[in-house]
């Protein structure tokens, strides 16, 4: 394949195109708070606000990566872009908790065209391994610094505007990116030959949601265990079936030898965890900031900015140091510092920070960023070229389920270390309704009522939410830290692949 001229240009071209999208996978955790008092939204409903799109998503990135080697990837990423741009503006005037979920969920099938595209695009322009990585460095840190920059943004249009300005500053992005990617980005004929099956990839999505679904209800109050269960089972069955039919298919929509690859399944375990407990600390941390420290959306986004900074650097340094230090010692030592960060993060006092959480929050936001740069480098270097989108997919795929799965694992730990440790003030019991206790957001909406005794309800909802906040962080530092020992084991023999033009 002759090289392309204007490839930096094109990559420009479709890094922009994914601000965006990353932005909305982290914009709404800032806005809990807002979104929980204007649309009187439940705990449950603003788990499902934030957790619809990158479920849907993880759900959907197979099946369309897939498409798009058999379309067109500059087709399917216009197409995705366009539905984005017109779901961002049905979320932002949504008059309801359940509207903003159906927009959510279009917004996930919008961005789900785009993903795969942007990773098959940057394989197929980039042919020199030296130049794949540092590209794929510079996707990284839109990928990092694009979701530690979402609660910044969020911040900031909260402090002006109405919450809804964090899903309509979309479209003035989406008036520049469309056209760019229009004329910048080349039209390749598509090489792709696996089937693309409507009812696979239903099953696959069906299959995420019930499962989270089971996972969400099962530890509710009151919650019938045996239901919950047998959601589960289905959920999982349907997950079973459609990675049957895929190992059954001679064309499959997910190539499974893929994963017959240990670099390859190293990055995609690398992507699903260490974004999902990124995806849940951030959103733990924005509500600690703001329902218990008591800062302001901006300021709670400004709090972020040094993991924000460092995400930004973190992704050509990774793209750097893989040539030099080499991916087997470098995947794992980013993952260490990541955990080392977040136990320093999970006893610090979040009223009087100090130097130190700054500084740990830089170290997270760098060695994070370094390690999904890595997995990206895993999965793509070690993908053949016409299965680029594939590859794209599985591992956006990694990224989505890894943020969809960290929320809800995340949150239903908060919820119920949450809802155990508060302590309703004698007195204010039989004033207080029931499912106060589910989240901090409805516990401040209930206080609401109080009149002169709402300070003490939202008092014992600070202390509680603390405890349940330093017990999520802990957690993630743990899974972080075991994540960080499988993946030196799984890339003990690693060598990078030879360079070489496709």
């Amino acid at each position: 394949m002759p090289k392309t001229h204007n490839r930096w240009l094109v990559l420009i071209a479709v890094l922009v195109a994914f601000v965006p999208i990353v932005i909305d996978m982290t914009i709404l955790h800032i806005a809990v708070p807002s979104l929980t008092l204007a649309l009187g939204a439940s705990g449950t409903e603003i788990l499902w606000i934030i957790d619809i799109y990158p479920l849907i998503m993880a759900g959907l990135l197979v099946p369309m990566g897939t498409l798009a080697d058999r379309v067109g990837h500059k087709r399917m990423l216009l197409t995705g872009l366009a539905i984005f741009l017109v779901a961002s503006v049905i979320a932002a005037f949504a008059p309801t908790a359940s509207v903003l979920i159906g927009a959510r969920l279009v917004l996930a099938i919008g961005a789900s065209m785009v993903m795969p595209n942007i990773l098959a695009i940057i394989r197929q322009t980039f042919d020199d391994a030296n130049e794949r990585a540092m590209a794929l460095g510079l996707w990284g840190t839109i990928g990092g610094a694009g979701a530690a920059f979402g609660p910044l943004v969020g911040g900031f249009l909260l402090e002006h505007f109405w919450w809804g300005s964090v899903f309509l500053i979309n479209v003035p992005v989406m008036a520049i990116v469309w056209p760019l990617a229009y004329f910048v980005v080349p039209k390749r004929k598509p090489e792709g030959t696996a089937e693309w099956k409507f009812g696979q990839a239903l099953a696959l999505i069906l299959g995420l949601i019930a499962t989270v679904y089971a996972l969400k209800s099962g530890f509710k109050p009151g919650s019938s265990v045996i239901t919950s269960l047998s959601i589960a089972a289905i959920g999982l069955a349907l997950i079973v079936w459609f990675v049957r039919q895929q190992l059954r298919s001679a064309t499959p929509m997910l190539d499974m030898s893929l994963l017959q690859t240990p670099a390859i399944v190293a990055g995609v375990v690398m992507a699903l965890v260490v974004t999902g407990a990124l995806a849940g600390v951030e959103l733990t941390i924005a509500q600690e900031l703001q329902f218990v420290v008591g800062r302001s959306p901006l300021q709670a986004g400004l709090f972020m900015m040094p993991l924000v900074v460092a995400s930004a650097i973190g992704g050509p340094v990774a793209g750097y140091l893989v040539k030099y230090v080499g991916l087997k010692w470098l995947a794992p030592a980013s993952l260490l510092i990541a955990a080392l960060a977040l136990s320093v993060l999970g006893v610090s006092d979040f009223h009087h920070p100090g130097v130190t959480v700054y500084l740990m929050m830089a170290m997270l936001g760098l060695a994070l960023s370094i390690g999904l740069t890595a997995s990206s480098i895993a999965i793509m270097s070690n993908a053949p070229a016409d299965k680029a989108g594939a590859a794209g997919s599985l591992e956006g795929t990694g990224y989505e389920l890894g943020a969809g799965l960290g929320i809800s694992l995340f949150g239903v730990l908060l919820t119920n270390i949450y809802a155990t440790n508060l302590r309703v003030p004698e007195g204010l019991a039989a004033l207080v309704p029931a499912n106060a206790k589910d989240s901090i957001g409805e516990t401040m909406l209930a206080a609401q009522g109080l009149g002169d005794q709402a300070g003490l309800l939202e008092q014992a909802a600070r202390l509680a939410f603390s405890s349940a906040h330093q017990t999520v962080l802990l957690s993630a530092a743990t899974i972080v830290a075991l994540l960080a020992i499988g993946v030196g084991f799984a890339l003990r023999n690693y060598s990078a692949p030879e360079q070489s033009g496709h």
